[in-house]
C-alpha cells in the first residue's frame, strides 16, 4: 500500500456523498441474514439490496477498493462476504460463524479499508484499523491479501508478529494506519514501544476467534481489549461458536449482528469437497500411505499426522525412498522462518505433498490443493472440519481421505451425526505393497531416521492414550510389535504409561496458556500445538 503523508482517502466529495448515502439506503436491516433473504424482496424502484448483490460491484464501494478487488481478480462475493459485508460498512458490530475457507479475510478487510476512506483517514490520524490473527502464517496471508485489496488506497499498513525483530518493528508501527498482528507480539508492543497508540483506532477485526483461545490467548486479548477504545466497531470471525467464544464476543462486541453463514446449509463441509474413509489395520498405515503418494503423482496433497514426530518420521522416511514427488513437512517444532519457507514452497508447486500436523489445519490457504488425507484420525469432529478444509476453498473441489483402524470405526457415525457423509473405499491391492522390508534396509543404513521412527512410534501411541474420547480412540487395542515392525522397526520401544489420561486438545491449551498475561507472548511465539 501506497505510504503517503497527505490527507488520504478523498476520493471526490461526490463520490463520498454518494457512497454514504448508498451505504445506508442499501443496509441490510438490523438482525437479517441476507443469505436468508428472499431474493425477490427488493424496492419497488429496482434498487439493488445486499440481499441481492452477488458482485462487488454492485455494493457502494470506493474506486479505490474496486480497483484492489479487480486486480485480485475477485469479482463474485463467497456467502460469507455477502452477509456480512452489508451489516460492516453500515457501522455495526458483527459476529460471524463461517466454515474455514469461505472468504473471511475480504469480509472483513473491505469494509475496514471503507470505513477508514470514508472517515479520510490520514498519517497524522495513526492507527485505525487493527487484524488480530492467532498464528503468524495467518496473520502473513491477510497482510498480503491488504496488500493487493488496498493498493490504490493512501493507507499504510504493518505486520507485527513474532519471529520478527521487535526493535525494527517498533520503529516501524507508530505511524501505521492499520496494523495485522499475533496477540503476544501486539500485547509486547503496547507494554514496551514509546508512542504506541491505540485510542484512535476505528475497527477492531477478530479472525479465527475459537483458534485464539484454543491457543490460550484469553488473557492476552483481554488485556489488548483495555487498551482500545469502547467507541469502535469490531467484527469476530469463528469456525465454531463456543461458549469461550461467546464470552470474548460479550467483552469486544456492542449489539453485533449475528450471522451463521452455514446456519441453512445442509452439510457441515462445502458440497464440493468429497469425503472418503478406509478402515485398514494400524500397521497397514504406512503401506496405503505410501500407495496414495505414488499412485497421485500429479496431485497437490495435505497429510495430516498426529504429532510432530509423526511428520518429521514420514517426510524423513518417504524422501529417502523417493517416491516421485516433491515432499514437504510442516509442524510446530520447526523454527518460525523454516516454516515459513515450507508454506511458501508449497504453494509455488503445482504436485507435491505436505506431511503436517494440526498446525496447518486451521486458516491456513494453500491454493490449489486437490486431496486432504488423515493418515492419523482427529481428536473430534471439529478437527476434521478443519483439516478437510485446506481443500475444496472458495470455489474450488477438493476431496479427502480418512484412514481409520477398526477400532476407529465410531467415528464415522459421529461424522454422519454432524452431516457430513463420508463414502468408504478399500485399498487397490495393485497400488499397496508391503513397505516394511524398504523400511528395514533404510533403518539399517540410516541411525538417524531409526532414531526418529522409534520416537514417532511412541508419540504416536502416547497421542492415542491422551485421546478423550474412549468410544474413538483405544490404545490398549494397538499391535504395538506389528506396528514397530511397519515402521521398520524389529521390535516395539518401550512407551512409558501416561497417567490422567486427558486430552490432547487440553494438553495443547495448558502448553499455549502458560505464558498468559500481560509482557508475555503465548502460542503464536513458539509452536501453534503442543506435541510429543
Amino acid at each position: 500500500m501506497p505510504r503517503r503523508q497527505g490527507r488520504s482517502g478523498g476520493g471526490d466529495a461526490d463520490e463520498l456523498a454518494e457512497l454514504r448515502e448508498r451505504v445506508i439506503s442499501e443496509a441490510p436491516e438490523a438482525g437479517s441474514n441476507p443469505l436468508l433473504t428472499d431474493a425477490e424482496e427488493v424496492e419497488a424502484d429496482g434498487k439493488v439490496t445486499f440481499s441481492r448483490a452477488r458482485r462487488f460491484s454492485e455494493l457502494p464501494l470506493s474506486r479505490r477498493t474496486l480497483a484492489g478487488l479487480a486486480r485480485g481478480k475477485w469479482e463474485k462475493m463467497t456467502d460469507v462476504q455477502r452477509a456480512t459485508i452489508g451489516h460492516a460498512l453500515a457501522g455495526r458490530d458483527v459476529l460471524a460463524a463461517a466454515r474455514t475457507g469461505s472468504g473471511k479475510t475480504l469480509a472483513f478487510l473491505v469494509p475496514l479499508l471503507e470505513l477508514l476512506w470514508r472517515e479520510r483517514w490520514s498519517a497524522l490520524d495513526r492507527l485505525g484499523g487493527l487484524v488480530v490473527s492467532p498464528t503468524r502464517e495467518l496473520a502473513l496471508q491477510i497482510f498480503d491479501v491488504l496488500r493487493t485489496l488496498g493498493q490504490k488506497h493512501d493507507l499504510s499498513a504493518g505486520l507485527v508478529i513474532g519471529g520478527k525483530d521487535q526493535q525494527e518493528e517498533a520503529a516501524r508501527i507508530a505511524p501505521m494506519n492499520i496494523l495485522v498482528a499475533t496477540p503476544g507480539r501486539l500485547l509486547h508492543h503496547i507494554d514496551q514501544t514509546a508512542g504506541f497508540d491505540l485510542s484512535n483506532v476505528k475497527m477492531l477485526v477478530l479472525d479465527e476467534a475459537d483458534r485464539l483461545l484454543d491457543l490460550g490467548f484469553k488473557q492476552t486479548m483481554a488485556a489488548i481489549l483495555e487498551e482500545l477504545p469502547r467507541k469502535r466497531q469490531t467484527l469476530l470471525f469463528s469456525a465454531t461458536q463456543t461458549r469461550r467464544v461467546a464470552d470474548l464476543a460479550s467483552l469486544s462486541l456492542s449489539e453485533p449482528q449475528y450471522i451463521s453463514v452455514h446456519a441453512a446449509s445442509k452439510t457441515a463441509t462445502p458440497t464440493r469437497l468429497q469425503h472418503h474413509h478406509m478402515l485398514i489395520e494400524p500397521e497397514q498405515k504406512l503401506d496405503v500411505l505410501w500407495g496414495f503418494v505414488r499412485s497421485h503423482l500429479q496431485a497437490k496433497t495435505i497429510c495430516f499426522l498426529s504429532s510432530c514426530k509423526q511428520v518429521a518420521f514420514v517426510h524423513a522416511a518417504f524422501s529417502a525412498l523417493r517416491p516421485g514427488v516433491s515432499l514437504l513437512c510442516l509442524h510446530g517444532r520447526q523454527k518460525q522462518m523454516k516454516r515459513l519457507a515450507v508454506y511458501t514452497e508449497f504453494c509455488a508447486k503445482k504436485h507435491a505433498v505436505l506431511f503436517a500436523t494440526d498446525v496447518a489445519a486451521r486458516g491456513l490457504d494453500f491454493p490449489t490443493v486437490q486431496w486432504v488425507v488423515q493418515a492419523d484420525a482427529p481428536e473430534d469432529v471439529a478437527t476434521y472440519i478443519h483439516r478437510t478444509g485446506r481443500t475444496a476453498r472458495h470455489t474450488a473441489s477438493g476431496r479427502a481421505l480418512l484412514l481409520l483402524s477398526p477400532s476407529e470405526k465410531a467415528f464415522v457415525d459421529q461424522l454422519s451425526a454432524a452431516r457430513i457423509a463420508t463414502q468408504r473405499l478399500r485399498p487397490n491391492k495393485q497400488q499397496v505393497h508391503a513397505l516394511a522390508p524398504k523400511l528395514r534396509a533404510l533403518l539399517s543404513q540410516r541411525a538417524d531416521i531409526k532414531y526418529t521412527a522409534q520416537r514417532a512410534l511412541v508419540s504416536y501411541v502416547r497421542s492415542v492414550k491422551l485421546q478423550a474420547d474412549k468410544a474413538v480412540f483405544d490404545a490398549s487395542s494397538l499391535p504395538l510389535q506389528k506396528l514397530a515392525e511397519s515402521y521398520g522397526l524389529a521390535a516395539a520401544p518401550r512407551v512409558r504409561s501416561l497417567s490422567g489420561g486427558g486430552k490432547a486438545k487440553e494438553a495443547a491449551k495448558n502448553w499455549a496458556g502458560a505464558g498468559e498475561g500481560r509482557g508475555e507472548a503465548s502460542g503464536e511465539e513458539g509452536a501453534s500445538e503442543a506435541e510429543e
